[in-house]
């Protein structure tokens, strides 16, 4: 099973993967954007996406990749984020003066850091290659927010575990596929739409997918590039059977600009 994810090995996708399949073989990406082009041009069937994050809230950028590639969300993961700070053997935090990683990382443990304000931040491309970089370049004076994977991988030193300022901490990572692999046993969907400008029109749409007995366990709005100021809104709906969703799709439909279905998958709860 070959898989993109974003990031290397040691990374919180990398954890994702392993823990959905079996004898993963990883496809490394530097960005999302790459990850999202892998999957599109066929060169894996799967990707694994963080999406949103308890503490920092949704991902927008990711929502906006997932819609212009035209891929579609077959299931989805949530991981509780650990996050350890790390270097070489031999040291303590008092000798430390720089931290690198991820800044969706580095936001999560900001009032670790308020503590030794000797500290400098840097914000890197991933958690895992911050830790990766200072392993193989032999970097003293300087750790990383990593895993406890990437730790173990690189043979780093924990000098401060579990860091991050939420202790129950969790990302929601999308499994995302070219097209849509149907689950009969889907209660899930992540749908884009616009409501007309006229007031009280998003109401109108939530309340009919009450009174659908639909549940919305998330709204966005997510920003119109082309229309600045202007915003359409990433929606995930929880129902019963897919005839539920299938009707609310029929009843909503007449009442929005323009709808766009992301994925219909089987919900995966925390």
């Amino acid at each position: 099973m070959k898989v993109a994810i974003q990031g290397i090995q040691g990374s919180y996708h990398h954890q994702v993967a392993t823990q959905l399949y079996k004898n993963v073989e990883l496809l490394e990406c530097s960005s999302f954007d790459q990850l999202a082009l892998a999957v599109a041009n066929h060169e894996v069937k799967t990707g694994i996406m963080a999406i949103g994050n308890s503490i920092a809230g949704s991902i927008l950028p990711n929502y906006s990749l997932i819609k212009d590639y035209d891929l579609k969300i077959i299931g989805e993961y949530y991981l509780n984020i650990q996050h350890q700070l790390m270097a070489l053997h031999g040291q303590e935090i008092k000798d430390i003066i720089e931290v690198q990683s991820h800044p969706m990382a580095l936001l999560q443990c900001k009032p670790f850091f308020s503590k030794h304000p000797n500290i400098k931040l840097v914000e890197t491309d991933d958690t895992a290659a911050a830790a990766l970089r200072i392993s193989e370049e032999n970097k003293r004076g300087v750790a990383a927010i990593a895993s406890k994977n990437a730790a173990q991988l690189y043979d780093l030193k924990i000098i401060n575990g579990d860091i991050q300022e939420v202790k129950n901490n969790a990302t929601r990572f999308v499994v995302l596929g070219a097209r849509e692999r149907m689950n009969n046993e889907a209660n899930k969907a992540t749908i884009n739409f616009t409501a007309s400008h006229e007031p009280g029109s998003l109401a109108k749409i939530l309340t009919k997918l009450g009174e659908l007995h639909i549940n919305v366990s998330k709204i966005q709005s997510v920003p119109i590039i082309e229309k600045p100021f202007l915003f359409s809104f990433v929606a995930d709906l929880e129902f019963k059977n897919l005839q539920q969703f299938e009707e609310a799709q029929l009843e909503i439909g007449i009442l929005v600009e323009s709808i766009k279905i992301l994925g219909i998958y089987k919900s995966h709860t925390l």
